[in-house]
């Protein structure tokens, strides 16, 4: 039958037999038009099957679904079928058995059976009225049906089909929650490495203490197979394992995310390789593995490299290098693959000791010193005090270029050379061969990063602890016996009791999203952006017991600030997946440029990058100068980072290189000269060092210590704190700058001013009870369990 036909018979019925022959005309219209919704008690049926398909699994977050926008139809060029076929409708009417439509519980309980909670009804509700309200035309089923119900030929109940078509078009997971939890679905890593589960790999773990020996037992192994590889947790590390390989007679290539250096004439790949372990390879067979550091299988951020390669590396033999807190977790996560663990327990070359009496002043300092501290500004602080001193101290962190701590480790440890202090962060806790004597901790409260992406307060961690103590006295050091000790003497005993905690074993390995998951997740929503997709995939994602998934709030803030930019997804991945410092402003919008560009298909060249950072650099004058240096080295670290995976629109990456290290020599100088940069930004006001008033630090450590045990693992950094009013223009002072430095919270700050108060109230007290003030007249100490 015909459209016109079934018009003209339309038209020609009687009005009141134009409903009971609904069905009838809707037969004839379902070519044209595709089947009809069906009414409610079927609608119904379907509702409780796709509940019981679903399994039971976990209720999803909705708030992370984002509604997309179906914009309301315009005129069409056919006419308004609809109200040719019945009558034009009267918004008014429509609009009332919309709201009685929405107010219906029957409806609201169904549309939860179908995943729609309250608030996406709602905004499912909100935008399909609009629609319906604000279209020229509607669509000829749901037309008929809207005037069915205006004239009491129908329930107002047969408007769910048209609804709930409506909010998967403007929540199109709710299309799919089944293929999604299939495809977020991690409960079992092994079976993601058919290569790895096809060899019978022996593993064993070297277990010990830092300085025990046991990553140069798992290394002479490396040296001796016919072929291997080694994944370490840092460049540096890689880099030292490569040239002890290549010098030992055993060719070795380099690989890390930012370098590819092969050592065959040829060109061909060695035999053996050193890689940073996000780099390793999970198909290649080798005779020996050695992974390195394995207890970071439990960081919130880069566990799942660690995963990945102890899970997936296809080697005869693995050999494991880590701290005794991981055996429990790699024997079970073994046991998933059919695989023993054989653990060889190694104990400290070097004797090391904790002192009884703490630095106190930099005056006691000795050659051989090593001051950790776990902020740059009490870097520049403590060096700038040094330096007063008439001591020369080398520095190191974090944030450095690679040959810049090298050059600094060089010169603190040449007998030569007469710097003999070394300022640090904890970055000297892996990757540097250092001769230290005694480690001094300028304090013990370090921020942190948790699960969650949250900043926390805390004190170190025994892991931690032992790690960095463990760097004093090492066996290939002229230091043969370490200690350990601390700036203040109120840090001591926290510093012992650290110490002597058994270390918590590790519970759990991380895992991440392939970019084959999030391609397929973009395939079932294609248009949801980047960032949202990893929200919703972490959500719907299952893990079992000894796994969790690892933090991805860089990814996100990198997808986030590209999101504007047209970039199919495997590349926009490639992108977010970039490691940028976001704290870096160059850096991040650097990011930004060079996506911009490959998305205009224009090549980055050597003179493109060089007039982008305003090539030639001068030398720093000051420590901002000095931090845009490492920002811009930051940057062709990004560059070479990107070259290897998209060589052609990256395609100057030995030019690069040969920049880079022009500026790494610009930055060791700036380093060199340290204090000099650091007097010139006091004086200019770029950096408040003002000594802190030693009361007022005595009594923010004992109470920074207490408190930070009460909030260990609970309070998240907040954005602005209120000082105590009542506090001296000294302690006001100190407040503020320990909240800028990120060393106090707005709880702990609030904390400080009850216990000032309370210290205020009963000297107050024990003043009017004994009638005199004594001069120096101190308050009993509080018992231990005041607190």
């Amino acid at each position: 039958m015909s459209f016109s036909r079934c018009a003209l018979l339309w038209a020609r019925l009687p009005a009141g037999r134009q409903a009971g022959h609904r069905a009838a005309i809707c037969s004839a219209l379902r070519p044209h038009f595709g089947p009809f919704p069906s009414l409610l008690g079927q609608v119904s049926v379907l509702a409780t099957a796709s509940s019981s398909a679903s399994g039971g699994s976990k209720i999803p977050n909705t708030s992370l679904f984002v509604p997309l926008t179906v914009k309301p139809q315009g005129p069409s060029a056919d006419g308004d079928v609809g109200a040719e076929l019945t009558r034009p409708l009267d918004k008014n009417e429509v609009k009332k058995v919309l709201d009685k439509f929405y107010k219906r519980k029957e409806v609201q309980k169904l549309g939860a059976d179908y995943g729609l909670d309250a608030r996406l009804f709602h905004q499912a509700f909100i935008s399909f009225r609009n629609y319906i309200m604000q279209s020229h035309s509607l669509d000829v089923d749901i037309h008929i049906v809207l005037n069915d119900i205006c004239f009491g030929a129908a329930h107002v109940d047969d408007l769910f089909p048209f609804f709930l078509r409506h909010a998967k078009q403007i929540f199109p997971v709710l299309d799919c929650k089944d293929d999604l939890r299939k495809i977020s679905d991690l409960r079992i890593p092994p079976n993601w490495y058919p290569d790895a589960r096809a060899v019978q790999r022996k593993i064993i773990f070297h277990s010990g203490p830092t300085n025990s020996g046991k990553t140069y037992h798992a290394i002479q192994k490396y040296f001796s197979a016919k072929s291997g590889v080694y994944c370490g947790p840092l460049k540096l590390l890689a880099h030292e394992i490569f040239e002890k390989s290549n010098a030992a007679g055993v060719p070795c290539d380099l690989v890390t995310g930012e370098e590819r250096v092969t050592v065959q004439p040829d060109g061909k790949q060695a035999s053996h390789v050193s890689c940073t372990v996000e780099m390793c390879s999970v198909t290649t067979p080798y005779e020996v593995a050695v992974i390195d550091e394995i207890q970071m299988i439990r960081d919130p951020a880069r566990g799942w490299a660690w995963t990945r390669a102890l899970l997936g590396l296809c080697a005869e033999e693995v050999h494991l290098c880590g701290e005794p807190a991981a055996i429990d977790l790699v024997t079970e996560l073994m046991y998933t693959t059919g695989e023993e663990v054989e653990v060889r327990d190694y104990k400290r070359l070097t004797a090391i000791s904790v002192l009884d009496h703490a630095l106190e002043s930099l005056d006691n300092l000795r050659p051989g010193d090593c001051i950790v501290c776990f902020s740059k500004n009490d870097i520049y602080s403590v060096s700038r005090q040094i330096e007063i001193r008439g001591l020369e101290s080398a520095v190191i962190y974090g944030s450095l270029p690679p040959g810049t701590k090298l050059a600094q480790a060089k010169k603190f440890n040449d007998p030569n050379d007469p710097c003999k202090i070394l300022v640090a962060t904890d970055a000297i806790g892996m990757g540097l061969n250092l001769s230290i004597r005694r480690i001094i901790f300028y304090s013990l409260i370090k921020p942190s990063i948790n699960e969650k992406g949250e900043k926390e307060l805390e004190p170190i961690t025994t892991s931690q602890a032992l790690q960095i103590a463990g760097r004093a006295g090492r066996f290939s050091s002229q230091f043969k016996e370490g200690e350990v000790t601390t700036m203040n003497h109120e840090d001591l005993s926290l510093l012992k009791e650290i110490l002597k905690r058994p270390v918590d074993p590790i519970t759990a390995a991380g895992l991440h999203p392939t970019a084959e998951q999030i391609e397929m997740f973009a395939y079932h929503l294609p248009d949801t952006t980047l960032s949202n997709l990893i929200d919703i995939f972490v959500d719907f994602s299952q893990v079992d017991g000894q796994y969790f998934v690892c933090n991805m709030d860089d990814f996100k803030f990198s997808a986030e600030l590209i999101q504007h930019i047209p970039l199919s997804l495997r590349v926009r991945y490639i992108f977010c997946t970039a490691p940028i410092n976001k704290k870096q402003p160059f850096v991040c919008s650097s990011l930004l440029q060079f996506a911009r560009q490959y998305s205009r298909n224009e090549p980055l060249t050597f003179a493109w990058l060089r007039r982008y950072i305003k090539w030639p650099l001068l030398p720093p004058r000051n420590i901002k100068d000095l931090m845009d240096l490492e920002a811009v080295h930051d940057v062709l670290d990004l560059y070479l980072w990107l070259s290897y995976r998209f060589m052609d629109m990256f395609p100057d990456a030995s030019l690069i290189r040969d920049l880079q290290k022009e500026l790494d020599g610009i930055i060791q100088d700036g380093v060199h000269n340290i204090t000099k940069l650091i007097k010139v930004s006091e004086k200019h006001k770029l950096l408040n060092l003002e000594s802190f008033p030693s009361v007022s630090q005595s009594r923010l450590s004992g109470t920074l210590k207490s408190q930070a045990r009460r909030t260990r693992g609970t309070k998240a950094l907040g954005s602005k704190a209120t000082e105590p009013p009542s506090a001296n223009a000294g302690e006001l002072s100190l407040a503020s700058r320990l909240v800028q430095q990120g060393l106090l919270t707005p709880d702990m700050l609030k904390q400080l001013e009850k216990e000032w108060m309370t210290q205020q109230t009963e000297r107050s007290k024990e003043r009017t009870e004994s009638g005199t003030h004594p001069k120096g007249m101190r308050r009993k100490k509080k018992e231990p369990d005041s607190d």
